[in-house]
């Protein structure tokens, strides 16, 4: 019976070590993203930078952003919600951290299950997907072009709670398409990128539809379906995410997260 109360408690300590050595390279990886990222607040917005955009899209900034709203620098996010490992996996509840920048693109999240940990990550030009089972092992680590454009696409749509990073710049433009939906392009290292976005009639975003990568191989219909605006720290914003794959057999949809708490300009972790 000793040897089994000491093998249980060489595991649990192994456990702990595991975990706070995971919490620290997060934490690195933190500081290394808000690090390689410029202080943009003295940029200010003014009405006349939409002047040339589509009608939607002017109707858009018109409802989110007041005059002179200082240029979002960095992001801090907290979430909750619900997720789905694949596409016959059942719900699992699921809590979101987050941490973004706009002059430099990048983020680094980590959503934690009963069963795994996840991180998404585009840092220094690179994509990222790491899950650890249990806090200890290792099951997906995976990287490359596929996962340079689908987590820069996943920084592009979330910019949503950045608007300020939906502004015209040299990297992204914006294109009539109707009176309710408009195209956004994003070029960035090579990587050209686009949203179909579709707004309602009083200039919120309801839906963004693009294509990404499933997986290696397959470019699938990739949509961010979005609601509930709130005012949270001066800034109006959705606070709910269904994120899904339009797929031949029918909507596929894996996330559904509730913004439960957001700060602008505090490059640090919670």
């Amino acid at each position: 019976m000793t040897i089994v109360f000491s093998i249980l408690g060489l595991l649990l300590l192994a456990l702990i070590i595991v975990k706070v050595n995971l919490s620290i390279q997060f934490h690195k990886k933190i500081i290394e993203l808000f690090a390689l990222s410029k202080n943009i607040s003295q940029q200010q917005f003014d009405k006349s930078q939409t002047d040339s955009l589509p009608k939607p899209v002017q109707r858009y900034f018109n409802y989110i952003l007041k005059e002179e709203h200082s240029f979002i620098s960095y992001v801090r996010i907290k979430h909750e919600g619900q997720f789905k490992a694949g596409l016959k996996k059942g719900w699992m509840n699921i809590k979101g951290e987050q941490y973004a920048t706009t002059e430099k693109p990048g983020f680094i999240w980590k959503g934690t299950t009963a069963m795994f940990i996840a991180q998404d990550l585009y840092i220094a030009d690179n994509g990222r997907l790491i899950v650890s089972l249990f806090s200890l092992i290792n099951v997906v680590n995976a990287k490359g072009k596929q996962y340079n454009q689908g987590e820069l696409l996943r920084w592009l749509g979330e910019s949503i709670l950045y608007p300020t990073n939906f502004l015209p710049s040299d990297k992204l433009k914006w294109f009539p398409i109707d009176d309710k939906t408009a195209k956004l392009t994003f070029n960035y290292k090579g990587l050209s990128l686009f949203f179909k976005i579709t707004f309602n009639d009083i200039g919120e975003i309801t839906e963004m539809e693009t294509k990404r990568y499933m997986g290696v191989n397959n470019l699938e219909t990739w949509v961010i379906k979005v609601s509930d605006y709130k005012e949270l720290n001066k800034v109006l914003i959705p606070t709910r995410f269904e994120v899904l794959w339009r797929l031949e057999k029918g909507d596929f949809c894996y996330a559904k997260f509730d913004i439960t708490e957001i700060e602008y300009d505090k490059p640090m972790k919670f």
